[in-house]
């Protein structure tokens, strides 16, 4: 089975557009690939990674958040080449919509900010407030999330944001104390719905491969050869 991390987009690595895209931001001491998946680290250095970190098994199944193997792939990285890394950033290959603007806003952001992270979002689709619902195990169903006040209308309920799992910027000390996505001191960087797909089924990938088509022919995504 191939993984997805591994198929061919556009001619390419699904993983290889994000490495990619970190190498031409000129913004990491280091491009990292970490995976227990010998083809996808094969792959990660054809498309240019600086250090590839073969994860261990126990960070590798399937019901382990990503966060530990992130961790192992720093300080890793850190025993081999001495350097001690102030941000850390994880670029998602499924999420390869994303421009150089969007990274260099992320971590700009977490440093203007000094937040403890970053992560990256786009305008939800459905409100919590209005027009999504709860499935109660009697078979009722109620609006997920109430307010004070009524919601009649969509635009006046709080802005929400679906998490789009494109950046994620880290400082260093806090993340390898405490490993999350989201602490108290977390900033929200915007990113619009065209360029906030992750890939997760069939129908996710042929929307990415139709918007990636539309990037490039908008030359603002370009692939090396």
């Amino acid at each position: 089975m191939v993984s997805k991390n591994s198929r061919s987009l556009l001619g390419r690595p699904l993983l290889a557009w994000s490495v990619d895209q970190a190498k031409r931001s000129t913004l990491f001491d280091s491009v990292v690939v970490t995976s227990d998946d010998d083809a996808l680290l094969e792959a990660g250095k054809e498309a240019g990674a600086d250090i590839l970190v073969k994860r261990p098994q126990e960070l590798s199944h399937d019901k382990i958040s990503k966060l530990p193997g992130i961790v192992h792939a720093v300080k890793e990285v850190e025993g081999r080449t001495g350097l001690t890394f102030d941000t850390i950033v994880d670029l998602d290959a499924t999420a390869p919509l994303r421009l150089m603007e969007d990274i260099a806003g992320a971590v700009d952001l977490l440093e203007s900010r000094n937040v403890k992270s970053v992560i990256t979002g786009a305008p939800a689709r459905r409100s919590p407030y209005y027009n999504m619902v709860e499935l109660a195990p009697d078979g009722s169903i109620r609006i997920c999330k109430t307010h004070d006040t009524p919601v009649r209308f969509r635009q006046d309920a709080p802005s929400c944001y679906d998490m789009n799992a494109s950046i994620y910027v880290w400082q260093r000390e806090p993340f390898l104390s405490t490993p999350r996505e989201i602490y108290e001191e977390t900033a929200l960087y915007v990113m619009p719905p065209e360029r906030s797909h992750d890939i997760d089924s069939q129908l996710d990938f042929e929307i990415v491969e139709v918007m990636m088509k539309r990037l490039l022919s908008d030359a603002k995504l370009s692939a090396s050869e």
